[in-house]
């Protein structure tokens, strides 16, 4: 049976990096909506094409085209076994449609995570986060992984805060992800396959309660997220 799950949690929660662990650990996929973005624009892909317009403009990409890139995404071989999603979905509708295409591929059930951290807490973290003017790598100078103040984990490039870490952008970023995510929160919620965790803990004891709730949850019955896209319809 396959592995599927969302990863989802504000800015600064940390879920990217538990996606990619995870992923890494399942051997499968981890997809972020850049991920798609940037492949499809890559490889010339019409649909992406057309999302980096909309955004060129300064326009929200559609749901209509974003269901379409992760549905090309998602029909690629190396998902035959599941996928780590992060970044999608970022609506209802895009929930409604995520759950037909995992219905439609019966690999097993999909889970949902929400890693959850206090505001203050999130705030501080995006403060004193880093991103390498290189390689575009984010890093944390206080992690004892990153070597000393001056570079980039992965190429030794120099690390910059990122101009929307700012204290104040952070807090209005942090407002309009809980405008916009709740409802995909809540319409997850009551699914028996929908799990928190609390991820103002280490990084390590935030993977080892993840690996805990996704072993509960992947006990869910596959035909749960059929019969939840039936009802959406």
């Amino acid at each position: 049976m396959g592995l599927n799950v969302v990863m989802m949690g504000p800015p600064g929660a940390g879920k990217g990096t538990q996606a990619a662990r995870l992923a890494r650990q399942r051997g499968v996929p981890k997809i972020s909506t850049g991920d798609m973005l940037r492949d499809g624009i890559r490889d010339r892909n019409p649909v992406a094409l057309k999302a980096k317009a909309l955004m060129d403009m300064g326009r929200l990409v559609d749901d209509r085209t974003m269901i379409a890139i992760v549905r090309e995404r998602l029909s690629r071989p190396d998902t035959a076994h599941g996928f780590v999603l992060d970044g999608f979905p970022r609506t209802v509708s895009q929930a409604q449609a995520l759950d037909s295409l995992v219905a439609s591929n019966g690999n097993g059930p999909l889970v949902i995570v929400d890693v959850t951290v206090p505001e203050d807490e999130l705030v501080r973290r995006l403060a004193t986060r880093r991103i390498c003017e290189s390689c575009g790598t984010t890093a944390d100078p206080a992690d004892p992984a990153v070597p000393g103040a001056a570079g980039c984990p992965g190429c030794g490039g120099t690390l910059v805060q990122r101009i929307d870490d700012d204290a104040r952008v952070v807090l209005e970023r942090l407002r309009v992800y809980e405008e916009s995510t709740r409802p995909v929160l809540e319409f997850y919620r009551s699914r028996p396959a929908f799990r928190a965790v609390n991820g103002a803990q280490s990084p390590e004891c935030v993977a080892q309660e993840l690996e805990s709730v996704i072993e509960q949850a992947s006990a869910v019955p596959a035909s749960f997220g059929r019969s939840q896209s039936r009802e959406s319809e």
